[in-house]
C-alpha cells in the first residue's frame, strides 16, 4: 500500500467516478483504476461497487476512507514539517474560503504572502462556510476562512477582523427614502438570500432574529448560490438583501444599488484549523500577515 494509492482511492471515493478522479489527479483512467484494483486485490476486499458509470463505496470502503484520509493527512503534516525545516524555500499552503472572503478579503493577503515567500505555492478552494469547515475537517485544506461560526469539536476557530454588513435595495424601492424601523417594516418587502450553509445567509438570519423574526416570517423571493447573483437580483428589483459592504460597494457607487439607512453589526471572520496538529510555519506566517 502506497500513499499514491491512498490519494487515488480518496479522489475516486469523493467523486464517485474514476474518470473524474483521474482528471483531477492528472492521471490516466487506466492508472487510476489499476491503483484501486491493486488495493482491492492485495487485501482481498471490495472497496467499491460499480453502479452504471459511477462507483459507490462498499461498507468496507466507507470504513477504509476515514483511515486513508488520516494517513494522508499525517503524511502531509510530515511534508509540512520538512518544508519548515527547509526554511520555507518550497512547499504548498492550501487555503479554503467562503465567497465573500475568497473574492474580496483574501486576495490581498495572498499577494503579500507571495511577495514574502515566493517558494510557497498557494492553492485556494471556494465554497460556503459549511463546506469550507468540512474541507478542513477532512484535511483537504490547511486553513479555512469563513464568515459564520462553525460548531465542530475537532476544529480550532480563531476570530479575525471582519466586514460591515449593509441592507441594499434597488433604486426606487420604498425603503430608499423610508427605511424600515421595526419588525413589521421588514415584512413589507420580498427578500433575496443566499443558500443554507452560507455565512451571508446566517448573518441575514441573525439580523431577522434580532427583530424577533425568522425567514418564515418574511417573503423570500429567491435563494441564490453566490453574492454576485444576489446583487443582480436585487438590482432587478427582486427585493432586499443583506450583504457585505465589500460586495456591494461598486454597485452602490454606480447607483445600481442603494444602501438603506438601517443599523447592522460588524461581522467577524473566522479561521479554522484542526486541533490535533500544530500550525506549520507557512500557516503561522500567513496568519501573522498585517
Amino acid at each position: 500500500m502506497t500513499l499514491e494509492q491512498l490519494r487515488i482511492f480518496i479522489a475516486v471515493a469523493e467523486r464517485e467516478h474514476v474518470t473524474q478522479a483521474a482528471a483531477y489527479l492528472n492521471l490516466t483512467q487506466s492508472a487510476t483504476s489499476a491503483a484501486v484494483a491493486a488495493l482491492e486485490e492485495r487485501h482481498a476486499v471490495r472497496l467499491f461497487d460499480r453502479v452504471g458509470r459511477r462507483v459507490v463505496l462498499t461498507d468496507a470502503g466507507k470504513l477504509f476512507l476515514s483511515e486513508a484520509r488520516a494517513v494522508v493527512a499525517r503524511a502531509d503534516q510530515a511534508n509540512r514539517l520538512l518544508d519548515d525545516l527547509a526554511g520555507m524555500k518550497r512547499g504548498t499552503l492550501r487555503l479554503g474560503a467562503s465567497q465573500t472572503i475568497a473574492n474580496y478579503w483574501l486576495p490581498p493577503l495572498m499577494q503579500r504572502f507571495r511577495e514574502q515567500h515566493p517558494g510557497i505555492a498557494l492553492e485556494l478552494a471556494v465554497g460556503n462556510s459549511t463546506l469550507v469547515a468540512q474541507m478542513v475537517h477532512d484535511a483537504n485544506i490547511d486553513l479555512g476562512f469563513v464568515e459564520g461560526e462553525i460548531t465542530d469539536a475537532t476544529l480550532n476557530s480563531q476570530n479575525l477582523p471582519g466586514d460591515q454588513l449593509a441592507l441594499v435595495v434597488a433604486p426606487g424601492h420604498g425603503w430608499q427614502h423610508c427605511p424600515p424601523s421595526d419588525a413589521q417594516d421588514l415584512k413589507t418587502s420580498p427578500w433575496v438570500m443566499r443558500e443554507e450553509g452560507s455565512g451571508t445567509r446566517s448573518a441575514c438570519e441573525n439580523v431577522l432574529m434580532d427583530q424577533g423574526l425568522s425567514t418564515e416570517d418574511v417573503e423570500v423571493a429567491f435563494e441564490l448560490p453566490s453574492n454576485e447573483a444576489l446583487c443582480v437580483a436585487v438590482e432587478a428589483g427582486a427585493g432586499a438583501a443583506i450583504l457585505s459592504t465589500l460586495v456591494v460597494a461598486p454597485a452602490v457607487k454606480a447607483n445600481r444599488l442603494v444602501s438603506v439607512d438601517f443599523k447592522l453589526p460588524q461581522r467577524p471572520f473566522y479561521v479554522l484549523h484542526p486541533k490535533e496538529r500544530h500550525l506549520s510555519l507557512a500557516e503561522q506566517r500567513f496568519l501573522d500577515l498585517p
